[in-house]
């Protein structure tokens, strides 16, 4: 029950909602860089949210699969496409030994997720299946995939009826809410931070009604802003703190910084805002030179967004029985 790359793409990673509970070590969390797509991705697999997922990048692989299964892809729209027909994202696909899944150009995001029924096979390490590519660990072999790896899916569907379980899928009714779907948004949702009032009245108020263009020196650690800069009013030396997903720091030379997935994980610059969580997919599926305006909301409002997005997966989660059923899973 194999799959081997025939072509890696530009940056393909196995990554899962992260590494808990090790920031005091010096691990960063990690993880999917879009928790929305990975999460869905997962459940339309018939998967619990947390298996792995590849997230690939911009320029997706090549793989072939050795043995039969069912994936879904979620997030960018690259074109995906099995043995050169063209296949959905946000549907589960049933695949048959010797398929071929390639990508093809970019239509929209930068991101996209594939999720294999059952999972992949990957040593967890501390507790998570996710690639931290700068400390070489987790993920397969602690890098981003190579042509001719060979990595192993954990569900066997060689027992199955491929034309019936293909057909009895294709039935199934998906409807993601409009919490979940890719709603096109260039306004970032942000709380003002705790350090905001160490900047100058002028500086909050640009950075609030400003347009912000993604640096080229933009990665799974950081997006770096490129825009106004933003001048403290007060250069009081800062206790380094830990760092959160969506944190967005202020470096002396006055560019903002959106924290990511692989953030380090203490940091000591000042803190202006921090980017609502179910935005941050949309901060990372912005290419270089894509353009980001932030709006202030307080902290109450953010909680409710969170809350709705996680009763929209709840509901989703409902929906999908069907689905699980026709997988043996509940």
């Amino acid at each position: 029950m194999t799959i081997t790359v025939l072509k890696p793409g530009m940056l393909s990673s196995f990554q899962d909602l992260g590494r808990h509970g090790f920031q005091h070590l010096g691990v960063p969390v990690g993880g999917a860089m879009d928790g929305r797509a990975h999460r869905l991705a997962n459940l339309l697999a018939g998967n619990d949210e947390d298996e792995a997922t590849l997230e690939v990048t911009l320029t997706g692989p090549s793989l072939r699969f050795e043995a039969p299964g069912c994936i879904a892809i979620c997030g960018a729209q690259l074109h995906p496409s099995i043995n050169d027909a063209p296949i959905p994202n946000n549907r589960p696909i049933v695949v048959r030994a010797g398929d071929v899944l390639a990508f093809g150009a970019r239509a929209s995001g930068l991101r996209a997720y594939i999720a294999w029924h059952g999972g992949v096979d990957l040593q967890p390490v501390l507790g998570s299946r996710s690639t931290y590519l700068r400390g070489g660990l987790g993920g397969h072999q602690g890098r981003a995939l190579k042509k001719g790896d060979v990595f192993a899916m954990r569900a066997d569907l060689s027992d199955r009826d491929l034309d019936d379980l293909s057909g009895r899928l294709w039935e199934i009714k998906i409807y993601l809410p409009a919490t979940l779907g890719a709603q096109p948004r260039t306004a970032i949702r942000a709380v003002r931070g705790a350090h905001a009032a160490l900047f100058t009245p002028a500086a909050v108020r640009e950075f609030f009604s400003s347009d912000y263009r993604v640096s080229p020196h933009s990665e799974r650690m950081g997006y770096r802003l490129e825009g106004p800069t933003l001048a403290l009013a007060h250069t009081a030396q800062l206790l380094s703190e830990a760092t959160s997903f969506g944190s967005i720091q202020v470096p002396p030379d006055g560019s903002p910084i959106v924290l990511m997935a692989d953030r380090q994980t203490t940091g000591g610059y000042a803190k202006i805002a921090h980017a609502a969580s179910v935005d941050l997919p949309i901060i990372a599926q912005s290419m270089p030179g894509d353009v980001l305006r932030f709006v202030e909301i307080s902290l109450d409002q953010a909680r409710r967004l969170d809350s709705q997005r996680e009763e929209a997966f709840d509901d989703l989660q409902l929906a999908l029985a069907p689905l699980r059923k026709l997988f043996g899973r509940h």
